[in-house]
């Protein structure tokens, strides 16, 4: 039997209005708190939270760096058509990591939101 469930997923950040909205529109759902706020909550369509916390003299995490700063986490979202999705993904303000360079046999690329948190696109 669990112990606990998750109730929501929670990321540091230096403009936690800034980031909520770039995940809104790669992801959907309501963005609830003050422009201002120290925190604010991403409501997703399914039902789960995001929610994004200002963290003065935020740091983002280095990818890949197996020796320096690692990930600390991410996230992997999966996409219904990877060439589309990179292109919003992109637009929004990402920027690619590690794109796949194998002919689209790797189903993911990875990339940073805009505060720098690695995230997975992938594809089945």
């Amino acid at each position: 039997m669990a112990v606990a469930t998750v109730q929501v997923t929670v990321v540091d950040c230096p403009e936690p209005k800034a980031l909520a909205d770039f995940y809104a529109e790669l992801l959907g759902g309501e963005v609830k708190g003050a422009d201002d706020a120290r925190w604010i909550d991403l409501y997703l369509p399914d039902g789960s939270r995001l929610a994004f916390q200002r963290a003065p003299g935020f740091q983002p995490p280095q990818w890949p760096a197996a020796d320096r700063d690692s990930q600390q986490i991410h996230l992997d979202l999966l996409v219904d058509d990877m060439a589309e999705a990179e292109a919003k993904t992109l637009a929004l303000g990402a920027k690619a990591l590690d794109t796949d360079d194998d002919g689209g046999k790797r189903g993911f690329r990875v990339y940073a939101d805009p505060a720098g948190h690695p995230f997975c696109l992938i594809h089945p």
